[in-house]
């Protein structure tokens, strides 16, 4: 098994609508190598994303637009037998594929993420990655923005991303907990802090709490994600 996982390739898919200021770092993180796909699968881009990924040489692929229904299609398009997720807005480490073929060794381990840093510099920002970087190693919850890997074989075996509007990480979670553990890189990922700053660290911050809040509550997905949408642009 060990030997089978060493020897993985690793597919890693980015799903994109108008990211040209970030896809070509994102890229740039994956270290393209015989064992290492990439895949970008665009949303609708109005911007130059497509052509910025196309002139990098990766593969470049159209879905409908929606997080979940991106990152499946590039499941599906995918050659490798490890998936790697990431948001285009995210750099990876370096030596990120010989951690997480590590990772996936582990007895008993299903799937994994890394440790989370934001680049800003703000002292709000840092409690926002102690606090995330906490949750995730004690409930084993990552979300999307840490780079989410595990086997093709088991996201397959867990019926993919649930196509959602909003929540599809977190559900993707708390079904691959039943199986197995997940486990965290020590090493980040470095994620834009551009969320956190359109609308202040506390609000982003108090807002994604309401929002899963609202989901364990039994909220429709479609409705937590008209009102956050409302609410991630008021103020732009």
């Amino acid at each position: 098994m060990s030997e089978s996982i060493n020897a993985a390739k690793i597919s890693i898919i980015i799903p994109a609508i108008n990211e040209a200021g970030n896809i070509k770092k994102a890229i740039a993180t994956t270290q393209a190598n015989l064992n290492i796909e990439v895949i970008v699968v665009d949303g609708g881009s109005s911007d130059d994303t497509v052509a910025i990924a196309q002139s990098l040489n990766v593969k470049v692929i159209s879905s409908s637009p929606g997080r979940a229904m991106q990152m499946n299609a590039g499941a599906v398009a995918a050659s490798g037998d490890i998936l790697l997720f990431l948001h285009a807005d995210t750099r990876l480490p370096t030596g990120f594929d010989e951690m997480i073929c590590t990772a996936l060794q582990q007895p008993g381990t299903v799937a994994g993420a890394f440790k989370l840093r934001i680049d800003a510099s703000l002292l709000s920002l840092r409690w926002v990655e102690w606090g995330v970087n906490l949750r995730s190693h004690f409930y084993q919850m990552p979300y999307g923005d840490q780079a989410i890997f595990l086997t093709k074989a088991v996201f397959q075996q867990i019926g993919n991303f649930p196509e959602l509007p909003i929540m599809e990480d977190f559900e993707l979670m708390r079904r691959l907990k039943r199986i197995g553990r997940v486990v965290i890189i020590p090493t980040p990922v470095v994620t834009s802090a551009r969320r956190w700053l359109q609308k202040g660290v506390f609000k982003t911050t108090l807002l994604n709490q309401i929002v899963i809040i609202a989901y364990l509550l039994g909220v429709s997905p479609k409705q937590i994600r008209r009102w956050y949408r409302r609410e991630k642009f008021k103020r732009i």
